[in-house]
């Protein structure tokens, strides 16, 4: 006679309904098409840094550039820390940290942080994204610097 315990048991070693457990990776993680938006988007902002950072190296020595998914907002539905944010109507795009003090009483550096979902949501195409998100650098690395967009550019 079957007990409950038995039937607990074979459903136990059972991996699945067709009983051919999970299914591996759609893709390889050599491939592209594996990483997630977030890599994908973490990769972009890299490239779009590359050229600004070759040329103002010496500079940006004391600059981190971060990403989140998105900024944080107080419950009033105000963004949270107005300054150095550069914004696309109500809602930010990237905000420019300055360098301070922590909690903590320790030194921190500056820190531009990009807001990956917003900038997604602006852009049609990867094209226009990483073309957003160049622009979004530019921007808050010469407030940063405190000079023009153009001089960063190098036009």
């Amino acid at each position: 006679m079957a007990t409950a315990r038995d039937s607990r048991q074979r459903r136990r070693m059972r991996r699945d309904r067709h009983g051919r457990g999970l299914r591996g990776a759609l893709y390889p993680s050599t491939l592209p098409a594996a990483a997630s938006r977030a890599e994908r988007f973490d990769a972009l902002v890299l490239d779009a840094l590359e050229p600004i950072e070759a040329r103002w190296r010496h500079e940006l020595t004391k600059l981190d550039v971060a990403v989140d998914d998105v900024p944080e907002v107080r419950s009033d539905g105000a963004p949270a820390g107005v300054d150095g944010v550069l914004h696309d109507g109500a809602v930010p795009l990237s905000r420019l940290v300055p360098a301070g003090v922590d909690r903590a009483g320790l030194p921190t550096r500056a820190r531009i942080v990009l807001y990956r979902r917003p900038l997604e949501a602006r852009a049609k195409d990867p094209g226009e994204l990483a073309e957003l998100v160049h622009d979004v650098l530019v921007e808050q690395v010469a407030v940063y610097l405190g000079v023009e967009p153009d001089v960063i550019e190098g036009d």
